[in-house]
C-alpha cells in the first residue's frame, strides 16, 4: 500500500492575511474563569495572538482583517467577562509643539 503524502506541513493560513492589532486597556485583572474565556478566544478562526501587559493592564488581540472585523474582536472580548474601559491607539498621538508659540 503506497501513500502519497509527502509528509509536509503547510501553513493554514493563505498568503492573503491582513493582520491587524487592537489594544485594549482593561478594569481589573482576569479572574481564572475570563482567562479560560479568554484561551477559548484564541481559538476562533482568525484570531492570532493575544498578550497581556499587567502592569499597562492592557491586552493585546492580533487578528487577520479578512476573516474578522474590530467590532467582532471586541465583541468577544468583552464576552469573556474581561471589563474593557478603552481601545487604545496603538501609536501614540504626536505631541503638541510649543516652541515658537507665543504665549498671551
Amino acid at each position: 500500500m503506497g501513500s502519497s503524502w509527502s509528509g509536509a506541513i503547510t501553513n493554514c493560513y493563505s498568503g492573503d492575511v491582513t493582520t491587524v492589532d487592537i489594544n485594549y486597556r482593561y478594569a481589573t485583572a482576569p479572574t481564572e474563569q475570563v482567562a479560560l474565556a479568554l484561551a477559548r478566544v484564541r481559538d476562533v478562526y482568525g484570531i492570532r495572538h493575544l498578550s497581556f501587559d499587567r502592569n499597562a493592564r492592557t491586552l493585546r488581540v492580533e487578528f487577520d482583517a479578512t476573516r474578522l472585523n474590530a467590532a467582532a474582536v471586541t465583541n468577544l472580548v468583552r464576552e469573556t467577562g474581561l471589563e474593557i474601559t478603552e481601545e487604545l491607539p496603538l501609536i501614540s498621538p504626536p505631541k503638541a509643539e510649543t516652541a515658537g508659540v507665543p504665549t498671551a
